[in-house]
């Protein structure tokens, strides 16, 4: 393990003193991407020339804040100005790749820039390049049709998991402090699980997915990837708050994520919930004494944990398939191009496109009947704890498995708990709290903080930071082919 690089909130105070030049980053960066990136399947794409552009524009705002005495302002108002900020292939960018890890979209440009990119160029940050996603962000691995497979840097063998595996990738080995994800089914969380980082999903319609986007399903949301708990809360405060026309928007609370982590909470009810929702499996002995280590720093911060039971079965969980493949079923392909697809994503678009109108109405009648069991099990608690996975970081095979229902069922069984909090819309963060060393390889278990309530993402931020204070974890980590 080396040294580990600056943070996110670090790297652009430093930026801010004249200690690291913009320019000479965003080369640095650049190279890092091509180099440690390659190494573990970080980049969909390398972005250079946007990137070198961006970081012209940045050093002119530094310099012009400089002269003009509002350094201080524009940490304020920009506080990740010119920081390396890559953003997910399943996000466009006008001008840039847009491929989505589909053969399908091989050499696609993107003609508009999504809401929450656009967001991110308006921040001052350097996007770097575009991450590496699995087929449309379906499965929790990540091996791209259209390049390499992310690997996490504790093992190279192992998958850094999806569909946000490139984005942890690059932030787990160092490439950047910070990067844009997406989440849903457990996409931002279950790959900073796999890579040891932090990675939050933040609660239903916090952030926009307009102008270009819907809220489909409801099942998805934007999110962010980062190394500490403060800059998870600074990315949020980037990418947060409603548009025009959003179905279901969630107004910005008055205090920024950042400020709220400052803010201790507590005493907490924090409800422990151990059993596999999605599947019947197994739990990692290792994944569990994570989860043993949470609490008892738990206990030492004044917390009260309570065991608690599954709200719902397995079976009820099903009631997520027919949304996740009917959205998979939806995505706008020509004929020629179904035959370039990998086979999970014809599995689910078939399965998807075998239920009738009734079929979709009645799962998202059974969905929101499971979220309003689960909210009211959850009512007297303040947040939910879980393993993040029930396993350590997956070999690739044992996840991509042939025939559709056979890989999904895997994927289920690896990730139990974090679909839930997509099916119910509340706040979920995965953070990097335990370590093992498994077949004589250290290897990341993380644990899940689920909140009980929408528009929850300050109560976990600070529940978090909290626990990065007492045990803090390693920030980056050399790849090793173990």
């Amino acid at each position: 393990m080396r040294n580990a690089p600056l943070g996110a909130l670090e790297t652009a105070a430093a930026l801010r003193r004249g200690e690291i030049d913009v320019r000479e980053l965003a080369a640095d960066s650049l190279d890092a991407a091509r180099g440690v990136g390659a190494e573990v399947g970080a980049f969909a794409h390398v972005l250079e020339e946007l990137t070198r552009e961006q970081a012209r524009t940045a050093a002119e705002g530094i310099e012009d804040a400089r002269r003009g005495g509002t350094l201080d302002e524009l940490g304020q108002r920009s506080p990740l100005w010119g920081v390396p900020m890559p953003i997910k292939d399943l996000t466009q960018v006008a001008g840039q790749p847009f491929e989505a890890g589909s053969m399908a979209l091989r050499g696609n440009i993107a003609t508009v820039t999504d809401g929450v990119a656009q967001r991110l160029l308006d921040a001052g940050t350097l996007t770097v390049g575009k991450t590496s996603t699995p087929e449309f962000g379906m499965p929790c691995y990540t091996e791209p049709a259209t390049g390499a497979p992310a690997r996490t840097p504790w093992d190279l063998r192992r998958t850094a998991g999806g569909s946000s595996g490139g984005a942890a990738a690059a932030v787990a080995s160092g490439v950047v402090p910070i990067a844009h994800g997406s989440d849903g089914g457990g996409s931002v969380r279950i790959p900073a699980a796999c890579c040891g980082i932090v990675g939050i999903k933040p609660s239903r319609g916090v952030v926009s997915p307009g102008p270009y986007s819907t809220e489909g399903m409801g099942l998805a949301t934007d999110g962010v990837l980062s190394r500490s708990v403060r800059d998870a809360a600074v990315g949020l405060d980037l990418i947060a708050g409603p548009r025009d026309g959003d179905f279901m928007p969630r107004p910005r609370p008055p205090m920024s994520y950042l400020d709220s982590v400052g803010r201790a909470p507590g005493p907490l009810r924090i409800g422990v919930l151990l059993e596999p929702l999605a599947a019947k499996t197994d739990v990692h002995p290792a994944a569990l004494r994570g989860v043993e280590r949470a609490i008892e720093l738990l206990h030492g911060l004044g917390h009260v944990t309570t065991p608690i039971p599954a709200p719902f079965t397995p079976q009820e969980w099903a009631a997520f398939m027919p949304l996740w493949s009917v959205g998979a079923a939806s995505i706008p392909l020509e004929a020629q191009q179904e035959g370039e697809l990998l086979e999970l994503t014809r599995w689910l678009r078939e399965q998807g496109q075998g239920y009738s109108g009734v079929d979709l109405a009645q799962a998202l009648s059974g969905v929101q009947a499971i979220a309003r069991r689960t909210g009211e099990a959850f009512s007297a608690y303040d947040v939910v704890l879980t393993p993040t996975l029930s396993g350590p970081p997956a070999f690739p095979g044992e996840l991509q498995l042939p025939g559709g229902a056979d890989d999904f069922g895997a994927q289920c069984a690896f990730t139990p708990w974090t679909s839930s909090w997509n099916m119910i819309g509340n706040a979920a963060m995965s953070v990097p709290l335990h370590r093992e060393e498994i077949d004589g390889t250290e290897l990341p278990f993380g644990i899940q903080l689920g909140g009980t309530r929408p528009g929850e993402e300050a109560l976990l931020l600070a529940l978090a930071a909290q626990l990065e204070e007492l045990d803090p974890w390693p920030l980056v980590r050399e790849p090793s082919a173990a």
